[in-house]
């Protein structure tokens, strides 16, 4: 033999030597392991149940934790919607006051037998805060006269001879005004058809 395949030899030996006590090891391991899931098993079902047992209290209490917090959501927004219709025309009523004491104001001085036409500038001066008071709650007047007889915003009081042709299935005269509040009919203008 040669010197290389005399030194080879004592290290392919060694390693031969130690792959034979590393598959000892696994041998023993693997022995052993089975051993040790055989008590892991005996010891799972119970430690498992009470995991699981812990796990279902813990999510029952977060169940009804829940539940509270939704109910008395649920009372909060009833009261809230409650007191919305209860006192929802407050600022619309505290806004119309300045309008009822003018209006005060000028039957004081009708009695006290004023100036008439003082009396009238002051009548139209409420009127046009009236008007501006319903501009700003976004009520406005349908304009009805002249135009087309339209179902959704006029209520047809009478049929009348239409004066010229054009004017047939048109609305002639307007007797009582109609409004709108925000884009939806507050009331229906009462209207003159011509036929």
């Amino acid at each position: 033999m040669s010197k290389k395949n005399k030194k080879n030899q004592p290290e392919e030996a060694k390693a031969v030597q130690q792959d034979a006590v590393q598959d000892e090891e696994l041998l023993k391991e693997e022995q052993e392991q089975p051993q040790e899931q055989e008590n892991e098993t005996d010891e799972d079902p119970a430690k498992k149940i009470a995991e699981l047992e812990e796990a279902i209290e813990h999510e029952k209490k977060e169940y009804l934790f829940l539940m509270a917090d939704f109910e008395n959501f649920r009372k909060r927004t009833l009261k809230e919607k409650a007191d919305l219709i209860k006192n929802g025309a407050e600022g619309a009523m505290r806004d119309l006051l300045p309008v009822i004491d003018d209006l005060e104001r000028a039957l004081e001085a009708i009695n006290k037998g004023g100036d008439l036409d003082s009396l009238k500038e002051g009548v139209e001066l409420i009127y046009n805060k009236f008007v501006k008071y319903l501009e700003r709650q976004h009520v406005t007047a349908i304009d009805s006269t002249g135009k087309d007889f339209d179902t959704d915003v006029h209520e047809a009081v009478t049929m009348f001879p239409a004066p010229d042709p054009s004017m047939k299935g048109k609305v002639i005269d307007t007797t009582i005004k109609g409004y709108m509040i925000n884009d939806k009919v507050l009331r229906h203008a009462k209207v003159v058809v011509g036929s």
